[in-house]
């Protein structure tokens, strides 16, 4: 089926029982995890650990298949990867943490910041698809169920549309989680780029949350729940398009955002219950080492390495090795030598 994308808004009447239903459960749900985003005492650490798992799940939906192993194993700041996988979700972590740079610092996302967060995922230049013949095929069949469009006139002006609407409250009074479900699938269908689609498209979705202030930090990402129901997730994306109905899909996503809301703030707890548990070992065991530094050097780096120590505390390697081997006695951490 070719394009037949609308200009945004359209006229549609989304205040269903159900819609609105599940609106108030989803706002709820984000309401509390928001508050959640302070029980640890060092937050980037949340940030951290739920960027690489979103980078992992999101890349996995894209068939690019890591392990946790090999994610721990490898490090962006030195350029060391365990595998051309890790590679490629270390960059969409990377492209992750830029797009949130750029939000914060404007309060907005343009079409310029989704073409860096996208050059940063494919690690090139290429921009928006400027030769025709881009289709989309069932992964089985390989038989054509969308055709994107085609003109890069056309693109850059659903782009320009998908900007406007994006960041211009005035044209419309959707609630902004409506608008969300609206935005994903509107790129989805443009599918501006020759690779990297839908690991922008989710990238977005989570900037769009934090521009909304709905969280004040990027940890809401919902490509777990899609890889969970990645067959839904694909047929109504296509549905959508072919019927213009949009109850389901906007359904979908919010269901999506009330559970990942709820999983994370439990994820929040398990991380807290961990470190203060940590916290209590080392300052009992090994009061003349403890510091937050050091445990925070755990947590950041669960393969953790002298050079981590090194860099993180500004002690000398016998002191960063002394540490270590002083948490291995403890069992806190294990050594292996690779």
């Amino acid at each position: 089926m070719s394009h037949n994308i609308s200009p945004l808004p359209f006229d549609y009447n989304f205040d269903t029982v159900a819609i609105l239903k599940a609106l108030t459960k989803a706002h709820k749900a984000l309401a509390e995890l928001k508050g959640s985003e302070d029980i640890l005492p060092n937050k980037s650490i949340l940030i951290s650990a739920l960027s690489l798992q979103e980078a992992k799940d999101s890349s996995e939906i894209e068939n690019i298949i890591t392990t946790h192993d090999e994610l721990y194993q490898s490090n962006y700041a030195m350029k060391r990867f365990s595998s051309a996988a890790a590679k490629e979700v270390y960059a969409y972590k990377e492209a992750l943490f830029h797009g949130n740079r750029l939000v914060s610092k404007h309060g907005l996302i343009l079409v310029s910041h989704i073409l860096e967060i996208q050059s940063i995922i494919e690690e090139n230049n290429a921009g928006f698809r400027r030769l025709p013949g881009t289709v989309l095929r069932n992964d089985r069949t390989n038989e054509t169920v969308y055709t994107p469009p085609q003109h890069i006139d056309e693109i850059e002006s659903l782009m320009k549309n998908l900007e406007i609407f994006m960041n211009d409250a005035t044209i419309c009074d959707w609630d902004p989680l409506i608008k969300m479900a609206i935005i994903h699938h509107q790129f989805e269908s443009i599918h501006p780029f020759y690779d990297g689609n839908g690991r922008t498209g989710r990238i977005v979705n989570i900037l769009y949350l934090v521009k909304e202030n709905l969280l004040s930090s990027p940890i809401l990402y919902l490509s777990g729940y899609i890889n969970q129901h990645r067959e839904e997730y694909y047929k109504l994306l296509q549905s959508t398009r072919d019927t213009g109905s949009w109850d389901s899909w906007v359904l979908f996503i919010l269901e999506g955002i009330s559970k990942t809301a709820l999983s994370t703030i439990e994820y929040i707890r398990e991380i807290k219950k961990i470190m203060q548990s940590h916290k209590q070992s080392i300052r009992e065991k090994l009061p003349k080492i403890y510091s937050h530094d050091l445990l925070n050097n755990i947590f950041h780096h669960p393969y953790t390495k002298i050079e981590y120590v090194m860099e993180d505390l500004k002690v000398s390697r016998i002191t960063a090795t002394r540490y270590l081997e002083e948490l291995v006695r403890i069992n806190i951490l294990s050594k292996k030598k690779i």
